[in-house]
């Protein structure tokens, strides 16, 4: 978020908002000067008038959810165990788990962010 005085390291913190084809959007605000007793990864997901909100990826909220409220897990799942499921599936199988275009696509966008941020 740019030079401060004082401020050796300004990539700690930065406000990234993506947009898509069919009009919707992300927005991934990375701030590393939180308190640490705040949850360290958190993901919100706006959709038809309802709310998700994911915690640690532990603890699942769900706002407007007939007949969800909360849902809590006993331990973190990042997804690690899947991605490599899924990873020696493609192998064996020869499918791809996720399309090269998309690959393609996020890698572009993570350099094209970088770079960005660098020069701010």
């Amino acid at each position: 978020m740019g030079d401060a005085p004082g401020v050796q390291i300004t990539e700690g913190k930065a406000s990234i908002t993506l947009g898509f084809e069919d009009g919707s959007f992300g927005t991934i605000l990375y701030l590393a000067n939180g308190a640490s007793s705040f949850p360290k990864e958190r993901v919100e997901v706006f959709a038809a008038g309802r709310v998700l909100q994911l915690d640690n990826f532990r603890k699942l909220k769900g706002y407007g959810w007939p007949g969800f409220s909360k849902l809590n897990l006993w331990r973190q799942d990042k997804g690690q165990n899947a991605c490599t499921a899924a990873f020696l599936r493609a192998v064996e199988t020869g499918i791809p788990a996720i399309p090269i275009e998309e690959i393609l696509e996020v890698a572009r966008v993570t350099i094209d962010v970088a770079v960005q941020l660098r020069k701010q």
